[in-house]
């Protein structure tokens, strides 16, 4: 439906996950990654597919839904901070999904959107930490930290609890990204 209007989506969640950790799991959803500035045609295309639509969230999520078919329109993260923007799309994987040619979150996006869910009900550190095990030495390191910006606390408390959830695999993460968050805290005293 997106595609056949021409609005530009990445497919997220479980099937990214899948792509960049390996780790497969069964959701009841499809998360779909847009622009802001896409979502009401993105709305558009699946209330034309018989979806029904509506926005949750003004600032990030709108959902759709059909039957037992749900999909999570994001155009942000719930804080605010992780708009979508043009760098999402930029660094997309290609990736199929029920056989469709697609383009998928890339990691680092998807480390900067996750890091930042920490709520009662809900904790995505353990896929922070299962995409770095897989990723981590290959990650865009200086992407990354910009994504974070002042916020740079944040990527480094899931780099020192990586640390403990995979102590064999710490090596993942360059010496030279550790001694990044050591100058920064040491120009913060």
């Amino acid at each position: 439906a997106l595609a056949g209007r021409g609005v530009e989506y990445l497919v997220g969640g479980a099937y990214a996950l899948a792509r960049h950790a390996g780790i497969s799991r069964h959701t009841k959803d499809l998360d779909l990654f847009v622009r802001p500035a896409d979502r009401e045609a993105a709305l558009s295309a699946l209330a034309g597919a018989g979806f029904e639509t509506e926005v949750t969230y003004s600032h990030w999520l709108a959902k759709a839904r059909r039957g037992g078919f749900f999909v999570d329109l994001i155009y942000s993260s719930g804080n605010g901070v992780g708009v979508i923007d043009d760098g999402w799309f930029d660094h997309s994987v290609k990736g199929r999904v029920a056989g469709v040619p697609v383009r998928l979150s890339p990691a680092e996006e998807m480390i900067w959107h996750k890091a930042f869910i920490m709520e009662r009900n809900r904790y995505d550190g353990a896929d922070v930490a299962h995409v770095l095990r897989a990723c981590g030495d290959r990650l865009d390191w200086e992407r990354l930290l910009a994504r974070f910006g002042p916020h740079w606390r944040v990527l480094y408390a899931h780099v020192v609890l990586f640390g403990f959830v995979y102590p064999a695999e710490r090596t993942r993460i360059s010496a030279r990204v550790e001694e990044e968050f050591s100058r920064r805290l040491r120009a913060e005293s």
